[in-house]
Protein backbone atom coordinates (compact mmCIF):
# COMPACT_ATOMS: atom_id res chain seq x y z
CA UNK A 1 0.00 0.00 0.00
CA UNK A 2 1.34 3.42 -0.92
CA UNK A 3 2.61 5.46 2.03
CA UNK A 4 0.34 8.42 1.23
CA UNK A 5 -2.69 6.12 1.13
CA UNK A 6 -1.66 4.66 4.52
CA UNK A 7 -1.41 8.18 5.90
CA UNK A 8 -4.84 8.98 4.48
CA UNK A 9 -6.34 5.91 6.16
CA UNK A 10 -4.61 6.78 9.41
CA UNK A 11 -6.27 10.20 9.44
CA UNK A 12 -9.64 8.53 8.94
CA UNK A 13 -9.21 5.81 11.55
CA UNK A 14 -10.69 7.58 14.61
CA UNK A 15 -13.73 8.66 12.58
CA UNK A 16 -14.14 5.15 11.12
CA UNK A 17 -14.10 3.53 14.55
CA UNK A 18 -16.49 6.02 16.07
CA UNK A 19 -19.00 5.72 13.21
CA UNK A 20 -18.79 1.98 12.59
CA UNK A 21 -21.38 0.92 10.04
CA UNK A 22 -24.06 -1.53 11.11
CA UNK A 23 -25.65 -3.25 8.14
CA UNK A 24 -29.33 -4.04 7.64
CA UNK A 25 -30.87 -7.04 5.87
CA UNK A 26 -31.78 -6.58 2.23
CA UNK A 27 -32.43 -10.24 1.33
CA UNK A 28 -32.61 -13.24 3.65
CA UNK A 29 -32.79 -16.73 2.17
CA UNK A 30 -33.83 -19.51 4.53
CA UNK A 31 -36.23 -22.39 5.01
CA UNK A 32 -39.38 -23.14 3.07
CA UNK A 33 -39.13 -20.16 0.72
CA UNK A 34 -35.41 -20.54 -0.05
CA UNK A 35 -35.80 -21.99 -3.54
CA UNK A 36 -38.41 -19.41 -4.57
CA UNK A 37 -35.67 -16.82 -5.07
CA UNK A 38 -33.08 -18.96 -6.89
CA UNK A 39 -33.00 -20.41 -10.39
CA UNK A 40 -31.73 -23.91 -11.12
CA UNK A 41 -29.06 -23.92 -13.83
CA UNK A 42 -29.45 -26.78 -16.31
CA UNK A 43 -26.79 -26.07 -18.94
CA UNK A 44 -23.54 -27.93 -19.41
CA UNK A 45 -20.91 -27.29 -16.77
CA UNK A 46 -18.71 -24.37 -17.94
CA UNK A 47 -15.75 -25.87 -16.05
CA UNK A 48 -15.95 -29.22 -17.86
CA UNK A 49 -17.16 -31.19 -14.85
CA UNK A 50 -18.68 -34.67 -14.85
CA UNK A 51 -22.12 -33.47 -13.76
CA UNK A 52 -25.64 -33.11 -15.07
CA UNK A 53 -27.20 -30.11 -13.38
CA UNK A 54 -30.86 -30.75 -12.52
CA UNK A 55 -33.87 -28.49 -12.82
CA UNK A 56 -35.86 -27.75 -9.68
CA UNK A 57 -38.47 -30.47 -10.02
CA UNK A 58 -35.92 -33.16 -10.89
CA UNK A 59 -33.56 -32.10 -8.10
CA UNK A 60 -36.37 -32.19 -5.55
CA UNK A 61 -37.76 -35.52 -6.73
CA UNK A 62 -34.30 -37.10 -6.62
CA UNK A 63 -33.59 -35.74 -3.13
CA UNK A 64 -30.79 -33.47 -4.33
CA UNK A 65 -32.46 -30.20 -3.27
CA UNK A 66 -34.75 -29.94 -0.27
CA UNK A 67 -35.46 -28.16 2.99
CA UNK A 68 -34.88 -30.14 6.18
CA UNK A 69 -37.85 -29.08 8.29
CA UNK A 70 -36.23 -30.27 11.51
CA UNK A 71 -34.02 -27.17 11.45
CA UNK A 72 -35.12 -25.38 8.23
CA UNK A 73 -31.73 -25.88 6.63
CA UNK A 74 -31.40 -26.10 2.84
CA UNK A 75 -29.65 -29.14 1.39
CA UNK A 76 -27.98 -29.23 -2.03
CA UNK A 77 -26.46 -32.62 -2.84
CA UNK A 78 -24.62 -34.66 -5.45
CA UNK A 79 -26.25 -37.96 -6.42
CA UNK A 80 -24.80 -40.75 -4.25
CA UNK A 81 -27.01 -43.69 -5.21
CA UNK A 82 -27.01 -44.06 -9.00
CA UNK A 83 -24.78 -46.34 -11.03
CA UNK A 84 -22.53 -44.17 -13.20
CA UNK A 85 -19.75 -45.42 -15.45
CA UNK A 86 -16.18 -44.28 -14.94
CA UNK A 87 -15.85 -40.94 -16.70
CA UNK A 88 -19.62 -40.55 -16.81
CA UNK A 89 -21.74 -37.76 -15.41
CA UNK A 90 -23.45 -37.60 -12.00
CA UNK A 91 -26.53 -35.55 -11.18
CA UNK A 92 -25.82 -32.41 -9.19
CA UNK A 93 -27.26 -28.97 -8.43
CA UNK A 94 -26.25 -25.42 -9.30
CA UNK A 95 -28.46 -22.52 -8.26
CA UNK A 96 -28.28 -18.79 -9.02
CA UNK A 97 -29.93 -15.95 -7.10
CA UNK A 98 -32.60 -14.08 -9.02
CA UNK A 99 -31.50 -10.79 -7.48
CA UNK A 100 -28.26 -9.10 -8.47
CA UNK A 101 -26.02 -6.81 -6.44
CA UNK A 102 -23.26 -4.24 -6.86
CA UNK A 103 -21.91 -4.19 -3.34
CA UNK A 104 -23.01 -5.16 0.15
CA UNK A 105 -22.31 -7.70 2.86
CA UNK A 106 -22.89 -11.29 1.72
CA UNK A 107 -23.15 -14.04 4.34
CA UNK A 108 -23.53 -17.81 4.17
CA UNK A 109 -24.07 -19.83 7.34
CA UNK A 110 -23.63 -23.56 6.68
CA UNK A 111 -23.30 -26.57 8.96
CA UNK A 112 -21.90 -28.81 6.21
CA UNK A 113 -20.19 -28.40 2.87
CA UNK A 114 -19.43 -31.02 0.18
CA UNK A 115 -16.34 -33.14 0.79
CA UNK A 116 -14.51 -35.94 -0.97
CA UNK A 117 -12.03 -36.63 -3.74
CA UNK A 118 -13.17 -35.28 -7.14
CA UNK A 119 -15.58 -32.74 -5.59
CA UNK A 120 -15.37 -29.04 -6.38
CA UNK A 121 -17.86 -27.03 -4.26
CA UNK A 122 -18.17 -23.27 -4.45
CA UNK A 123 -20.16 -20.27 -3.26
CA UNK A 124 -19.48 -17.32 -5.51
CA UNK A 125 -20.85 -14.25 -7.25
CA UNK A 126 -20.61 -13.40 -10.94
CA UNK A 127 -21.42 -10.43 -13.16
CA UNK A 128 -22.63 -10.25 -16.77
CA UNK A 129 -20.52 -11.11 -19.81
CA UNK A 130 -17.78 -12.96 -17.93
CA UNK A 131 -15.04 -11.96 -17.26
CA UNK A 132 -15.91 -8.28 -17.82
CA UNK A 133 -18.45 -8.07 -15.01
CA UNK A 134 -16.11 -9.94 -12.68
CA UNK A 135 -16.31 -12.98 -10.43
CA UNK A 136 -15.83 -13.28 -6.67
CA UNK A 137 -15.18 -16.76 -5.25
CA UNK A 138 -16.05 -16.64 -1.56
CA UNK A 139 -15.81 -20.40 -0.90
CA UNK A 140 -13.98 -22.74 -3.24
CA UNK A 141 -11.71 -25.75 -3.21
CA UNK A 142 -11.17 -29.23 -4.60
CA UNK A 143 -10.56 -32.85 -3.65
CA UNK A 144 -8.91 -33.15 -0.22
CA UNK A 145 -8.00 -29.46 0.06
CA UNK A 146 -7.98 -28.39 3.71
CA UNK A 147 -8.22 -24.58 3.50
CA UNK A 148 -10.62 -22.31 1.65
CA UNK A 149 -9.36 -20.47 -1.41
CA UNK A 150 -10.79 -16.98 -2.05
CA UNK A 151 -10.39 -15.50 -5.54
CA UNK A 152 -11.27 -12.45 -7.62
CA UNK A 153 -11.47 -12.55 -11.41
CA UNK A 154 -11.43 -9.28 -13.36
CA UNK A 155 -11.74 -8.83 -17.11
CA UNK A 156 -11.28 -5.17 -17.99
CA UNK A 157 -8.16 -3.20 -18.81
CA UNK A 158 -8.53 -1.41 -15.46
CA UNK A 159 -6.01 -2.93 -13.08
CA UNK A 160 -7.00 -5.29 -10.30
CA UNK A 161 -4.30 -6.86 -8.15
CA UNK A 162 -3.69 -7.88 -4.53
CA UNK A 163 -1.53 -5.45 -2.58
CA UNK A 164 1.23 -7.87 -1.56
CA UNK A 165 3.22 -5.05 0.08
CA UNK A 166 0.63 -4.72 2.82
CA UNK A 167 0.02 -8.29 3.97
CA UNK A 168 -0.98 -7.16 7.47
CA UNK A 169 -4.35 -6.29 5.93
CA UNK A 170 -5.29 -10.01 5.71
CA UNK A 171 -4.47 -13.22 7.57
CA UNK A 172 -4.40 -15.58 4.59
CA UNK A 173 -1.53 -16.27 2.19
CA UNK A 174 -1.39 -14.96 -1.37
CA UNK A 175 -1.35 -17.63 -4.09
CA UNK A 176 -1.50 -15.30 -7.10
CA UNK A 177 -1.80 -11.51 -7.18
CA UNK A 178 -3.04 -10.57 -10.68
CA UNK A 179 -6.83 -10.79 -10.94
CA UNK A 180 -7.03 -10.37 -14.72
CA UNK A 181 -8.71 -13.39 -16.29
CA UNK A 182 -9.53 -14.63 -19.78
CA UNK A 183 -11.16 -17.75 -21.22
CA UNK A 184 -7.74 -19.38 -21.54
CA UNK A 185 -6.09 -17.97 -18.41
CA UNK A 186 -8.60 -17.83 -15.57
CA UNK A 187 -6.72 -18.41 -12.33
CA UNK A 188 -7.44 -14.89 -11.03
CA UNK A 189 -5.92 -13.54 -7.82
CA UNK A 190 -6.24 -15.84 -4.82
CA UNK A 191 -5.71 -15.85 -1.08
CA UNK A 192 -5.77 -19.09 0.89
CA UNK A 193 -7.33 -19.02 4.36
CA UNK A 194 -4.98 -19.78 7.25
CA UNK A 195 -7.43 -22.06 9.10
CA UNK A 196 -8.16 -25.74 8.46
CA UNK A 197 -11.70 -25.15 9.78
CA UNK A 198 -12.39 -23.04 6.68
CA UNK A 199 -12.94 -25.91 4.25
CA UNK A 200 -14.08 -29.51 3.77
CA UNK A 201 -13.68 -31.98 6.65
CA UNK A 202 -12.22 -29.40 9.01
CA UNK A 203 -15.16 -27.09 8.38
CA UNK A 204 -17.71 -29.88 8.89
CA UNK A 205 -15.99 -31.25 12.01
CA UNK A 206 -16.14 -27.78 13.59
CA UNK A 207 -19.92 -27.70 13.14
CA UNK A 208 -19.59 -25.54 10.07
CA UNK A 209 -19.58 -21.77 10.36
CA UNK A 210 -19.96 -18.53 8.46
CA UNK A 211 -18.38 -17.08 5.35
CA UNK A 212 -18.75 -13.35 4.73
CA UNK A 213 -17.84 -11.01 1.89
CA UNK A 214 -17.90 -7.26 2.42
CA UNK A 215 -17.95 -5.61 -0.99
CA UNK A 216 -17.28 -1.90 -0.57
CA UNK A 217 -16.60 -0.04 -3.81
CA UNK A 218 -14.64 2.67 -2.00
CA UNK A 219 -12.33 0.50 0.12
CA UNK A 220 -12.23 -2.94 -1.51
CA UNK A 221 -13.27 -6.55 -0.96
CA UNK A 222 -12.90 -8.21 2.46
CA UNK A 223 -13.65 -11.86 3.26
CA UNK A 224 -13.93 -13.59 6.64
CA UNK A 225 -14.48 -17.13 7.82
CA UNK A 226 -15.75 -17.83 11.34
CA UNK A 227 -15.94 -21.33 12.81
CA UNK A 228 -19.22 -22.10 14.56
CA UNK A 229 -17.96 -21.16 18.03
CA UNK A 230 -16.40 -17.91 16.79
CA UNK A 231 -19.33 -16.29 14.96
CA UNK A 232 -19.61 -12.63 16.08
CA UNK A 233 -22.59 -11.85 18.31
CA UNK A 234 -23.63 -8.93 16.11
CA UNK A 235 -23.90 -11.24 13.11
CA UNK A 236 -25.98 -13.73 15.08
CA UNK A 237 -28.21 -10.81 16.06
CA UNK A 238 -28.57 -9.86 12.37
CA UNK A 239 -26.99 -6.47 13.03
CA UNK A 240 -23.48 -7.04 11.65
CA UNK A 241 -20.75 -4.47 12.16
CA UNK A 242 -17.78 -5.81 10.13
CA UNK A 243 -15.40 -3.13 11.42
CA UNK A 244 -15.41 -5.00 14.76
CA UNK A 245 -14.59 -8.41 13.28
CA UNK A 246 -10.84 -8.04 13.14
CA UNK A 247 -8.48 -8.60 10.23
CA UNK A 248 -10.19 -10.46 7.38
CA UNK A 249 -8.89 -13.68 5.89
CA UNK A 250 -8.60 -11.96 2.52
CA UNK A 251 -8.53 -8.33 1.42
CA UNK A 252 -8.38 -6.78 -2.05
CA UNK A 253 -7.74 -3.06 -1.65
CA UNK A 254 -9.45 -0.52 -3.89
CA UNK A 255 -6.06 1.18 -3.98
CA UNK A 256 -4.71 -1.61 -6.24
CA UNK A 257 -7.97 -2.92 -7.71
CA UNK A 258 -10.53 -0.86 -9.61
CA UNK A 259 -13.59 -2.34 -7.89
CA UNK A 260 -16.29 -0.27 -9.61
CA UNK A 261 -15.22 -0.99 -13.19
CA UNK A 262 -14.39 -4.66 -12.66
CA UNK A 263 -17.32 -5.86 -10.50
CA UNK A 264 -21.01 -5.06 -10.98
CA UNK A 265 -24.48 -6.63 -11.20
CA UNK A 266 -23.48 -9.86 -9.49
CA UNK A 267 -25.72 -12.85 -8.85
CA UNK A 268 -24.84 -15.39 -6.17
CA UNK A 269 -24.16 -18.99 -7.19
CA UNK A 270 -23.94 -22.18 -5.12
CA UNK A 271 -22.86 -25.38 -6.82
CA UNK A 272 -20.88 -28.60 -6.64
CA UNK A 273 -19.21 -30.00 -9.71
CA UNK A 274 -17.08 -33.13 -10.10
CA UNK A 275 -13.60 -33.36 -11.63
CA UNK A 276 -13.57 -30.68 -14.33
CA UNK A 277 -10.71 -28.36 -15.22
CA UNK A 278 -9.44 -27.82 -11.68
CA UNK A 279 -10.44 -30.84 -9.55
CA UNK A 280 -9.70 -33.21 -12.42
CA UNK A 281 -6.53 -31.45 -13.48
CA UNK A 282 -5.09 -31.44 -9.95
CA UNK A 283 -6.43 -34.87 -8.95
CA UNK A 284 -3.19 -36.82 -9.29
CA UNK A 285 -1.36 -34.38 -7.01
CA UNK A 286 -4.15 -34.18 -4.41
CA UNK A 287 -3.43 -37.43 -2.59
CA UNK A 288 -6.61 -39.03 -3.90
CA UNK A 289 -6.69 -42.68 -5.04
CA UNK A 290 -6.92 -43.82 -8.65
CA UNK A 291 -8.14 -41.35 -11.24
CA UNK A 292 -10.83 -38.70 -11.12
CA UNK A 293 -12.73 -40.48 -13.89
CA UNK A 294 -12.76 -43.71 -11.88
CA UNK A 295 -13.92 -41.90 -8.75
CA UNK A 296 -17.05 -40.69 -10.54
CA UNK A 297 -18.23 -44.31 -10.64
CA UNK A 298 -17.93 -44.70 -6.84
CA UNK A 299 -21.37 -43.64 -5.61
CA UNK A 300 -20.42 -43.98 -1.94
CA UNK A 301 -17.77 -41.28 -2.41
CA UNK A 302 -20.57 -38.72 -2.69
CA UNK A 303 -22.61 -39.53 0.41
CA UNK A 304 -21.18 -36.42 2.11
CA UNK A 305 -20.97 -34.30 -1.03
CA UNK A 306 -23.70 -31.93 0.09
CA UNK A 307 -24.26 -28.38 1.26
CA UNK A 308 -26.35 -27.97 4.42
CA UNK A 309 -27.09 -24.26 4.51
CA UNK A 310 -28.68 -22.52 7.49
CA UNK A 311 -29.17 -19.27 5.60
CA UNK A 312 -27.77 -16.91 3.01
CA UNK A 313 -28.14 -13.19 3.66
CA UNK A 314 -27.33 -9.96 1.88
CA UNK A 315 -27.00 -6.77 3.95
CA UNK A 316 -26.67 -3.15 2.85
Amino acid sequence: MHSLYKLFLATLLPTTLSTATTYSIQDFYQGESFFNDWDFYTGSDPTGGNVIYQNKSAAESKGLAYVDYSDYSTVLAVDSTSTVAAGGDRDSVRITSQNSYTGGLFVMDASKMPVGCSTWPSFWTVGPNWPYGGEIDIVEGINDQTKNQMTLHSGTSNACTIDTDDSDEYTGSVISSNCYSTETSDSGCSIKDSSTTSFAYGFNDAGGGVFALLWDNSTGMSMWHFARDDIPDDLTAQAPTPSTWGTPSGFWSAETCDITDNFYDHQMVIDTTICGNWAGGAYSSSGCPGTCSDMVANASNYVDAKWVINYVAVYQ
